[in-house]
């Protein structure tokens, strides 16, 4: 019996780290280019922060609502590999299309259904890793190779071929990961029993309205507005500098290589370090790495900022997912990551985007990441001020 535990326990680990790898390979190609492929067919930078900020939305709305559903009928399984079929099949009418109109409306669509992706992953992840959760970096590394490989082949890609490719190339790695997500387990076989009590509502132990809890949510929730002008205008705000796309993707792929030794020494470094000190360090690294982008006119100085990214993500997202599983109850895990996704990569993300957006057009990139710099100084001085205080 222990060998067989053994066995299965292997075996799922493979599948979540395939679905890792295939998600952040499609993120590899969204991230850096898909802003900018908006941009070649005549967007402006407000029209493009508006798309951005409806995937974010949905993000807040929608990743609460699956989750939610999930728990209290105990079908996240059915939900995720329903979110990856359906929201493949949407992103084919991008395909058809260059009109903003309509391409607003594919967005909304869309993101209803890609959006709790992520979050339901990561309570698969943190199910499946038992008590050994601390070692999530080892896992979700598979992601950021991934991503490392894609941005640094498709740079090359976009040189020979037009834009249009990136379209296509999303559509296969959803088509892929969608087909791989049956392989995920079903966690009701295999979770300890659960108490009697119903998770139709939350226990009292999850209880947001709990200062310590709000105040993490709310520094999170700057710590993405910051990279708002990242995710949306840094590869644009290379072009501007003249930088070739081989460079662009170089940086992304730089990025993402930065983070790969966090990950695999997460357990080391959270054995060593509070879950408050490491955020606190992210959020004064982020508030470093944009002024570095506010001052800096050199590929070279921008290529090397992009090791911070180890810390400005890398460490704070762990020390995010493991923070939301260790006061989230048994019955609320989906719940609980999919909070913390919305908060952050949903509302976060989503005013980032859309006040970035509409500043871009008054005072360009530069002053952006100055501002974003000191958002960032913002969300770790709050957490300075507050971390050692004992709330109840």
């Amino acid at each position: 019996m222990p060998d067989t535990n053994i066995h299965r326990n292997l075996s799922f680990r493979f599948i979540i780290r395939s679905q890792y790898f295939l998600y952040f390979g499609v993120m590899g190609i969204f991230l850096p280019y898909f802003n900018l492929y908006c941009y070649h067919i005549g967007f402006s930078g407000f029209q493009i922060g508006i798309l951005s900020a409806l995937r974010s939305s949905a993000m807040v709305v929608c990743s609460l609502m699956w989750g939610r559903l999930a728990d209290r009928f105990r079908i996240r399984r059915p939900v995720y590999i329903l979110c990856n079929f359906i929201s493949t099949g949407i992103w084919t009418f991008f395909l058809f299309t260059s009109d903003f109109q309509i391409i607003v409306i594919i967005t909304i669509c869309y993101s209803i259904f890609y959006a709790p992706i992520i979050s339901f992953l990561e309570a698969f992840t943190m199910d499946i890793l038992g008590n050994e959760k601390k070692s999530y970096g080892i896992i979700r590394v598979w992601g950021s190779i991934a991503f490392i490989a894609v941005v640094a082949v498709l740079g090359k890609i976009i040189a020979f071929y037009s834009t249009d490719i990136i379209l296509k190339l999303i559509l296969l790695g959803s088509v892929l990961q969608a087909v791989f997500s049956l392989g995920i387990p079903d966690m009701r076989n295999i979770e300890s029993p659960k108490p009697a009590s119903s998770p139709k509502t939350l226990p009292s132990g999850y209880e947001i309205r709990k200062p310590k809890i709000l105040i993490f949510l709310f520094c999170a929730f700057l710590m993405l507005i910051s990279h708002g002008t990242y995710y949306a205008f840094f590869s644009i705000h290379l072009e501007k500098l003249g930088v070739e796309s081989t460079v662009i993707g170089a940086a992304w792929a730089l990025a993402s290589v930065s983070e790969i030794l966090v990950m695999v020494g997460s357990d080391r470094i959270f054995r060593r370090f509070s879950i408050e000190k490491v955020l606190i360090f992210s959020f004064m690294t982020a508030a470093l790495r944009w002024a570095v982008l506010f001052f800096a006119v050199s590929p070279a100085v921008i290529l090397i900022s992009q090791i911070l990214h180890a810390i400005t993500y890398g460490t704070f997202h762990i020390a995010s997912i493991l923070y939301m599983d260790e006061i989230g109850p048994d019955g609320s895990k989906t719940t609980g990551q999919a909070l913390n996704n919305a908060v952050t990569y949903g509302l976060g993300m989503m005013v980032g985007f859309f006040v970035n957006g509409y500043l871009y057009e008054f005072m360009g990139t530069f002053n952006l990441f100055g501002i974003s710099s000191l958002v960032a100084l913002t969300g770790g001085i709050i957490l300075i001020l507050f971390h050692k205080v004992p709330f109840n």
